[in-house]
């Protein structure tokens, strides 16, 4: 099957698909949800663009299926391609705004949870899913995972990460008490290239014993499965590929959703934390409650076995081969 990939001008996101080896088209868009009154008419012009390019790269393409996952550039598309079959995937928990409006086009809906469904009232299919992992993340074990990292001890392993990006305030409140964090536990710190200068400058404050169990990394990219394989607890934001990679590898959490922008993030980590599988740090108080936290849980292993196995049972295997396959069935390909 031919794919094309449309997706927003600028940005990222071009070099990320063109590295995956697939064609990309960019058309403008823009959004309309709360926007003041001197962006909406350049904004609304965008979306003008948007559509007209968008008729043109459906004429030339000529797709059998439409596939959305949210973002306002798709906004145009689903405009432009009403009438072709479209599926669509909701990665949180709670759909955005781009994710409501595409869901009045679509013909079948996949959800990462069953949690989804409260936000949906259209008569379209409803699928849960599952969050669709990388491949490569699956290959990597504990034993792998600690031996690439140069991990040997037997203290438990922190993972400590915000996202490509880091996360500023979980960088702080991990760097505030790095010292007696190290007494407890290994640490894998994936800082961000914001903090990074910080985390190199802390690490050579470090005696050499301290030092030798702080495993500090800018960002990790293939070997990012190896993280997540050799750690016992996680501390990180709570996006979408939470619900994915982190039952994947049964691994316990503490969430802390980010505070600056709309409640997905607090919305996935309630749902994980209602299962027992996380718990949930608002970012105002990650200074003071953060140390408290981990080492309950590192001093208790009953409760993290619990939250490991709670974790564990909300892996759904295969996600993104069941959405390949509702791709297909909609494009009227048979499959097995």
């Amino acid at each position: 099957m031919e794919t094309l990939w449309v997706g927003g001008e600028g940005g990222m996101e071009a070099r990320l698909v063109e590295r995956a080896g697939l064609p990309f088209k960019a058309i403008p868009a823009a959004g309309l949800h709360g926007v003041g009154l001197q962006r909406l008419p350049g904004n609304l012009a965008a979306i003008l663009r948007g559509i007209f390019r968008a008729h043109s790269i459906l004429a030339h393409f000529k797709p059998d299926v439409l596939f959305f996952t949210g973002g306002y550039v798709a906004i145009p598309l689903a405009l432009a391609g009403w009438r072709i079959p479209s599926l669509l995937y909701v990665p949180d928990i709670e759909p955005g705004l781009a994710l409501k409006v595409l869901s009045h086009f679509a013909r079948q809906i996949t959800l990462t949870s069953l949690d989804s469904r409260q936000y949906f009232s259209t008569r379209a299919d409803l699928q849960v899913t599952g969050y669709p992992v990388r491949p490569e993340l699956a290959r990597w074990t504990k034993a792998l995972g600690r031996q690439h990292l140069r991990i040997s001890g037997d203290r438990p392993v922190l993972l400590v990460f915000g996202g490509s990006l880091g996360a500023r305030s979980i960088n702080l409140a991990a760097l505030a008490h790095l010292d007696t964090l190290l007494d407890k536990a290994e640490i894998i710190h994936l800082s961000g290239e914001l903090d990074w200068p910080a985390v190199e400058a802390a690490r050579q404050t470090l005696p050499a014993d301290k030092a030798s169990r702080y495993h500090a990394f800018p960002y990790l990219h293939e070997d990012m499965g190896a993280a997540l394989a050799a750690a016992d607890l996680v501390l990180c934001r709570a996006g979408a590929s939470t619900l994915g990679e982190l039952p994947l590898f049964g691994l316990p959490a503490i969430l802390v959703p980010y505070p600056h922008a709309w409640r997905y993030q607090k919305i996935n980590a309630e749902s994980l934390t209602r299962r027992g599988a996380a718990l949930l740090l608002s970012d105002a108080r990650l200074n003071s409650d953060l140390l408290p936290t981990i080492t309950a849980l590192l001093e208790t292993p009953a409760t993290l076995n619990e939250m490991r196995a709670a974790m564990t049972s909300l892996h759904t295997p295969q996600a993104a081969q069941q959405i390949a396959r509702h791709l297909l069935h909609l494009a009227g390909v048979q499959h097995d």
